[in-house]
């Protein structure tokens, strides 16, 4: 009995070769670990920033359809000047009754998304109607697109800004 309780006791640990073996095992996978998971966090915030981007593009070509829906029926009037787009992200929040086209106001988005690569608070980019296409500068007048003002490079390799 003293010989089995003598033997189990030599043998109950792990050797500094069994942890220093283990501790580099756990080294190597953890280092290849952590580059995959900052490319999934990325990935996971170009996914938002699409989603962000079609919800308002969506709501503002809702907003340009209603605007002439309204012209059409005649419950508005429009003036030569405009386009058709909101003045500002703010009222797709707020909403229009169109003249009275629909019995309560329709809203298009109940807040405005944010833009997941946005580090400096910015907002969003706007462009105008009047505006080129790759337009970096609004005009003031209405929104008729937007874009990310981040500086940088997708996984895809093109620049946010230009999605």
């Amino acid at each position: 009995m003293f010989f089995v309780a003598r033997k189990l006791r030599c043998h109950s640990g792990l050797t500094l070769i069994e942890m220093v073996i283990s501790l580099a095992i756990l080294a190597v996978l953890a280092a290849a670990v952590i580059p995959m998971t900052e490319v999934t966090v990325q990935r996971t915030k170009e996914l938002e920033l699409r989603r962000a981007l079609r919800t308002i593009r969506t709501a503002l070509d809702e907003y340009k359809a209603d605007y002439d829906k309204a012209v059409a029926a005649k419950k508005i009037t429009i003036s030569i000047d405009e386009s058709g787009y909101p003045e500002d992200l703010q009222a797709l929040v707020e909403g229009s009754d169109w003249g009275g086209l629909y019995e309560v106001k329709r809203k298009y988005l109940r807040r405005i998304p944010r833009d997941p690569f946005d580090e400096n608070d910015e907002g969003w980019g706007l462009r105008s109607y009047a505006d080129e296409a790759d337009s970096t500068v609004w005009g003031g007048r209405d929104v008729y697109d937007v874009y990310s003002q981040s500086d940088k490079t997708g996984l895809d390799g093109t620049p946010y800004n230009s999605w």
